[in-house]
């Protein structure tokens, strides 16, 4: 049975040591890099040519690159390349970020190493892995949210909050729905004071965590 071939890059000394001297000793694991940051991985991996990595522990706060935005690089150097977020936030926004990037797992670095070997393995096999934690929040995400009924809303401005959501802008609703920009800013600044918001990003966040819509 070959080998898996593996990268890590993190730079927390500690961490990287732990997981290289404990990953190291499986002998169905073969480690090909360890870095410190994503430009240093994308740079070994260029010059050793090598395109044989079928498992990345990404870190996500690196020196210059974040493993976020290192994500889509990664990819474009190993689109078959399975990722795994190892990382200290625990945020739903980079959690979403991260698996919507291209990442197939979100491992919490309080996870013990038997464990993340026990991920790597998984995720190199087809399955899924998420820390309990972790999955928690994705399955709470994904978990129907009880409408407000409290909260009484027009046809008309449910039909705004919903190209808001979209992301049209004033006149592309305006458009939409054959309304002038000023009757989108007066129903915007109603459905404001309506919800209690001031921003488009509140209005948002309410209409996801409340079902407004």
């Amino acid at each position: 049975m070959k080998p898996i071939h593996l990268a890590i890059v993190e730079d927390d000394p500690v961490i990287k040591d732990s997981l290289t001297t404990y990953l190291e000793a499986n002998p169905r694991l073969k480690i090909e890099f360890v870095c410190t940051s994503v430009e240093d991985f994308l740079t070994s991996l260029s010059s050793t040519r090598s395109k044989s990595t079928d498992v990345i522990l990404l870190d996500i706060g690196l020196p210059g690159m974040s493993g976020l935005e290192g994500i889509r690089h990664i990819k474009k150097k190993l689109p078959e390349v399975n990722i795994i977020i190892l990382s200290t936030f625990e945020e739903e926004d980079k959690i979403f970020k991260a698996l919507c990037a291209g990442a197939v797992s979100y491992i919490s670095k309080r996870t013990a190493l038997t464990k993340i070997e026990d991920a790597i393995f998984t995720i190199y096999n087809g399955g899924s892995y998420m820390s309990p934690s972790i999955a928690r929040k994705v399955i709470n995400h994904f978990k129907p949210k009880a409408k407000n009924e409290n909260i009484e809303l027009s046809d008309r401005q449910i039909q705004i909050i919903q190209g808001i959501v979209d992301g049209l802008s004033y006149k592309m609703i305006a458009d939409k729905y054959l309304i002038s920009i000023d009757t989108v800013r007066d129903h915007i600044k109603k459905i404001y004071r309506l919800l209690e918001i001031n921003s488009k990003a509140e209005l948002i966040k309410k209409t996801n965590d409340e079902n407004l819509i």
